[in-house]
């Protein structure tokens, strides 16, 4: 497993994180399957992975603790753990500690080597201030409680370049893929976070799995260049060729996934020029498919109206691929009613939790709209 070291860390960090959003499920529940979870974990420390990732939301509030129990089993040295603060869910000064010595019980632990203010954008500066989020945190830190502090970030360039400047910060951590790299302006955010000195963790590679197919044509390109590499490996390989980039997060929920990204990085290379040109052809029919862009990350639920968005999506984002009328009309049926698009009445809750700013409503629309368009053509 490839390490990297930089200047202001001093930390030997495994190329490969482990993300903590996407651990295996038991079969038709959103319950995380613990030994499932921990053979995996076991798998990738026993190939050299040495950062784990996690945050308090995660898994409806239960994967910081099921972490670290199984980190228990390893000595503290031989990993980093990455938590993170949820900034949103402060409502008062004083709750900046009593989240930190919660989360410090819940992975078992004394000390975070990775902290990081959650998922920072321009309307969370001002509580960010108010609540002397990072005097606190530096107050940590001179304790031992946090090796090196952070943030996590969606938002403009403009935005994060005001975050930067506000706060010594040691590193960030972004969304970077090839399919953001200029959608998000992840190309500028990288930028500013490498002329600032800040090391780069990586998060959504392959945003959130949408980009392991990239429909017929775009995959062909792909296989037809490097035919015994999988569609995953070019999305890892194009955020870990970034120089300044210290750790590729992946939620991994299955073993088959691990031991892809494993091969991908134990003896890295980083992509050629023409490999860069290949998988920007690919990308272009990718985006000919039309795919709503969401990462399945949840934020936005629960919705108070019962949409299931993240999978209404999926399934949508699916049907583009493939255009496969039933399994559209049968995936969103087995939603059950009470879960369904039209369901929605446009609260906007769910927007003010989305990281990629999505119009969530008015895609719900989109969905409902073809959905009732494609029943109506299977029906004739």
């Amino acid at each position: 497993m490839e390490k990297r070291t930089f200047t202001n860390l001093k930390e030997s960090v495994s190329l490969l994180g482990f993300g903590g959003m996407r651990f295996p499920l038991i079969k038709d529940t959103t319950e995380v399957d613990i030994p499932a979870t921990a053979e995996l974990i076991d798998l990738a420390m026993k190939n050299g992975v040495n950062y784990y990732d996690t945050a308090y939301p995660y898994h409806g509030e239960k994967a910081e603790e099921i972490l670290g129990g199984i980190l228990k089993n390893y000595p503290r040295e031989s990993f980093y753990l990455a938590d993170k603060l949820p900034i949103w869910m402060l409502e008062k000064e004083e709750e900046v500690d009593s989240y930190f010595e919660e989360q410090l019980r819940r992975c078992g632990v004394d000390y975070f080597d990775f902290y990081l203010v959650h998922s920072m954008n321009g309307g969370r500066i001002s509580k960010l201030e108010s609540f002397k989020v990072y005097d606190k945190l530096m107050a940590r830190k001179e304790r031992g409680q946090i090796r090196y502090l952070g943030f996590s970030f969606h938002d403009s360039p403009e935005v994060l370049e005001e975050i930067v400047s506000l706060h010594s910060w040691e590193f960030a951590q972004i969304q970077l893929n090839y399919l953001d790299w200029e959608l998000q302006h992840a190309d500028r955010q990288y930028q500013i976070l490498e002329e600032a000195g800040l090391p780069v963790i990586v998060m959504e590679p392959l945003r959130g799995g949408s980009l392991v197919n990239l429909g017929e044509k775009g995959t062909q390109l792909l296989k037809d260049a490097s035919p015994d590499l999988s569609i995953a490996s070019w999305g890892i390989r194009f955020a870990a060729s970034k120089p300044n980039v210290l750790c590729v997060l992946s939620g991994m929920s299955e073993k088959a996934q691990l031991e892809d990204n494993l091969e991908t990085t134990k003896e890295f290379q980083p992509l050629s020029e023409q490999e860069e040109s290949i998988l920007q052809s690919a990308l272009v029919e990718y985006k000919k498919a039309g795919a709503i862009p969401c990462t399945g990350c949840r934020y936005c639920m629960e919705c108070p109206s019962g949409v299931d968005i993240p999978r209404i999506f999926a399934i949508y984002n699916a049907y583009r691929i493939s255009h496969h009328s039933f399994g559209l009309t049968n995936s969103y049926w087995m939603l059950g009613e009470e879960h369904q698009a039209h369901r929605c009445v446009e609260c906007g809750q769910c927007m003010e939790h989305c990281p990629q700013k999505l119009t969530i409503p008015e895609y719900l629309k989109e969905v409902h709209a073809e959905v009732e368009r494609v029943k109506k053509e299977v029906d004739h």
